[in-house]
């Protein structure tokens, strides 16, 4: 087993490698940019999700799959890109009506019917949706608010806002889950996690929302620094249950890590299993609470 420091060191590097990446392509607003870090990280992770099953003897189609969360990340990013987020939500809807249809006309082709064939059938949707479409939610979130005068584009502040709530969960949880933590959290779902570390993810999360609104408030106009430190809350919330999540999957499929491209993080729906929960419910409150578009 490593050593804590030499861990943190390697999530530390990690870590700063990610952000510069994700900092780069956010400010830069390239469109091209966030199809690649945000499909590529999609698919990466959907890969990831259907070793964990084939590890664990869990039935599914895993080219099916793929080919449909390739399908909708493409799909979506086109259609958000030239006819609006509502475009893309009717695509992707219709997407995933035409991958059951297909995951279940494949399914008649097998030996073994049943049980598992269903089985393989629910698992395959099941990974389409937890990871493809709800990630998409990001993507969205760029295409959310009109474009600038010059056409650029302005969503891309509010990913940089999610992405640092989400982060400084996970970040607040391990700081002081490692520092004070005595009291386990859900031991049966993930054997570190503790109450301590619960807390310090919500208290950073709510720092960091409150303070990036104060920081560049001209950049973020659909939140207040009370209102941000309040939705930092909720989503620092969403971020643990997303964690705890992906934790579950994890032991349902007896992996530990979802996979081992990233040194001290893992693989890339570690990265992810958050801001699968936190994007939703960002996109949701901005467009239906907040009059986004």
């Amino acid at each position: 087993m490593d050593p804590k420091p030499t861990v943190f060191l390697r999530r530390l590097f990690s870590s700063v490698m990610l952000w510069g990446v994700s900092l780069g392509t956010i400010i830069s607003g390239h469109e091209l940019g966030f199809l690649v870090v945000i499909g590529g990280l999609g698919m990466l992770s959907l890969v990831e999700y259907f070793r964990m099953l084939a590890a664990g003897r869990l039935p599914s189609f895993p080219g099916l799959g793929l080919f449909g969360g390739a399908v909708l990340t493409a799909g979506g990013f086109y259609f958000c890109q030239r006819s609006g987020v509502d475009a893309a939500m009717v695509f992707e809807s219709a997407a995933l009506a035409l991958l059951v249809l297909g995951l279940f006309s494949r399914q008649l082709l097998e030996r073994n019917g049943g049980r598992p064939a269903l089985e393989a059938v629910a698992y395959t949707v099941f990974g389409v949706v937890y990871i493809p479409l709800l990630f998409g939610f990001v993507t969205k979130l760029v295409y959310l608010t009109p474009r600038g005068v010059s056409g650029a584009l302005t969503g891309q502040y509010y990913v940089l806002w999610l992405i640092l709530v989400t982060k400084f969960s996970d970040m607040g949880a391990y700081v002081t889950g490692s520092l004070f933590g005595k009291h386990l959290l859900i031991p049966s779902v993930s054997p570190k996690k503790t109450w301590e570390g619960f807390f310090g993810a919500l208290a950073f999360s709510v720092g960091g929302g409150w303070g990036l609104v104060a920081w560049i408030p001209e950049r973020l106009p659909l939140l207040t620094p009370g209102l941000a430190a309040a939705l930092g809350l909720g989503l620092g919330f969403a971020a643990i249950v997303g964690d705890l999540a992906e934790s579950s999957i994890k032991r349902s499929a007896g992996a530990k890590d979802s996979g081992g491209v990233l040194p001290g993080i893992g693989g890339g729906l570690d990265l992810i299993d958050s801001i699968l929960f936190t994007a939703p419910l960002l996109y949701l409150y901005l467009r239906f609470f907040r009059g986004a578009l």
